[in-house]
């Protein structure tokens, strides 16, 4: 498994992390950012420029709750979208999703 964003990227659209990343494999939704578990190298470069910690590694061994939100964000269909968004190789080329995951959608309407 590839990098993974945790909940304090929610409401923290900093951006360093994508201005870092070689191969343009963080996604952005509504309130939060996604990594592309097929599309990162894992060269760490996002790691080192999160300002709020949110990223972490394979090495590090990720959260079970933020690793499978990552993967449903990739892999099923979000609200007002036709299909998952897989991987279509680098996100500049999607640009804002503009949706997240259930589970972050309902993270950040709690903080609200």
């Amino acid at each position: 498994m590839a990098y993974v964003i945790g909940q304090s990227c929610i409401d923290e659209m900093d951006g360093s992390c994508v201005d870092v990343c070689p191969v343009d494999c963080i996604y952005e939704g509504e309130e939060k950012r996604y990594i592309n578990p097929v599309e990162c190298i894992d060269c760490g470069a996002c790691l080192t420029v999160c300002p709020v910690t949110a990223i972490t590694s394979p090495n590090d061994g990720h959260d079970p709750v933020w690793q499978q939100d990552n993967i449903v964000f990739f892999e099923t269909t979000l609200p007002g979208r036709a299909e998952p968004i897989g991987s279509p190789g680098g996100a500049s080329s999607l640009g804002k999703i503009g949706v997240d995951t259930p589970l972050v959608k309902n993270r950040a309407a709690a903080r609200e």
